[in-house]
């Protein structure tokens, strides 16, 4: 049951929200790695603000804070896919989105891949949803798993498109926020993308990668 932002934020953090408590000990890895994380994000962006006067602006500040906050609801959103290979609320949605998606090859799909391959589907999503909470958290090559993470809010858009319980938008507005972390390179304010940019100047083909990914 939710309370308030604030105290459940503090349940995420110490590991005691009831997607935790389904892991076991198993937890307390989730937390850690959380934890690491958000410390190793902090460093990567205060060694940009050392280095870089030109990274000390508002802009990158609220495109920073906005990217990790992203990131951590990708990370978040990934816990209910455990434990692997299949859990009891993957399954559920997964069948969901056979009665719910809004185009019938969609439905389809997930009547004849989605649902007999469960046990291969469920790992591939949860490994996708944190490449991209890490990917955000730490802004690393951003440009490349926001545009992924488009494709992905997209798919969730659409295959949940009829539920009643849900409000297309939210969809859309995610994907919408994913693909201006593609346009504007999130990455590059405050995050591992403008480490690299700096480390990679004078390497003219390591330089070309790291603008497309990052």
């Amino acid at each position: 049951m939710r309370t308030n932002p604030f105290f459940d934020a503090w349940l995420f953090i110490i590991g005691s929200t009831d997607d935790h408590q389904k892991l076991g000990a198993a937890k307390f890895l989730l937390v850690a790695l959380f934890l690491v994380l958000v410390a190793v994000s902090l460093w990567i962006a205060w060694t940009n603000w050392r280095e870089d006067p030109g990274q000390r602006s508002g802009a990158h500040i609220t495109t920073c804070v906005c990217r990790v906050l992203i990131g951590c609801m990708w990370f978040q959103g990934c816990l209910w896919k455990l434990p692997l290979p299949i859990s009891d609320g993957f399954q559920y949605w997964t069948g969901e989105m056979a009665e719910n998606a809004a185009f019938a090859f969609h439905r389809a799909l997930v009547t004849s891949v989605y649902l007999p391959y469960l046990s291969f589907i469920q790992p591939a999503v949860f490994l996708a949803e944190l490449s991209f909470a890490i990917s955000l958290i730490l802004g690393f090559g951003v440009r490349l798993f926001a545009l992924l993470a488009v494709g992905f809010s997209l798919h969730l858009w659409l295959g949940l498109y009829r539920h009643p319980a849900e409000w297309p938008w939210n969809y859309v507005f995610l994907a919408v926020v994913l693909a201006l972390f593609v346009n504007y390179a999130a990455g590059r304010s405050l995050g591992a993308d403008a480490l690299l940019r700096r480390r990679a100047a004078k390497s003219s083909s390591i330089g070309r990668f790291v603008d497309l990914a990052g």
